[in-house]
């Protein structure tokens, strides 16, 4: 099942087109203001830096500023909520090698997570 959800993104992408537009995908459904929070709690911010997360001051991982203006998560996926969200959840299912450590993310709180980054611009 992974592998099919993970062609069909990718074929996504493609069709989504390679100049480095954003692809057009409306906000994720969540709270931003609880999505600021959840970031600290699930210590995001151990590893990146995230404007408005004032514990957020890592430098081991790219920092997310202007995130939602990024075309791209983990410079291979569409940035897109419903992709976000997976990810947030469970990055190994996006992106097989990845070094995004799964912090156990509810794919409600994911939402309200990618609610805020989405608004990151």
């Amino acid at each position: 099942m992974k592998r099919v959800w993970l062609t069909a993104l990718a074929v996504a992408a493609f069709l989504g087109g390679c100049d480095g537009a954003a692809v057009a995908d409306p906000p994720a459904a969540g709270d931003p203001t609880r999505g600021a929070r959840l970031l600290a709690q699930y210590h995001c911010g151990s590893c990146h830096t995230i404007p408005g997360v004032a514990s957020a001051r890592g430098q081991v991982a790219v920092t997310l500023e202007s995130f939602g203006r990024r075309s791209y998560i983990g410079g291979r996926m569409p940035n897109t909520a419903q992709v976000l969200v997976q990810w947030l959840i469970e990055p190994s299912s996006v992106i097989p090698d990845t070094t995004m450590p799964d912090m156990g993310v509810s794919e409600a709180d994911a939402k309200d997570m990618a609610a805020y980054l989405g608004k990151l611009e």
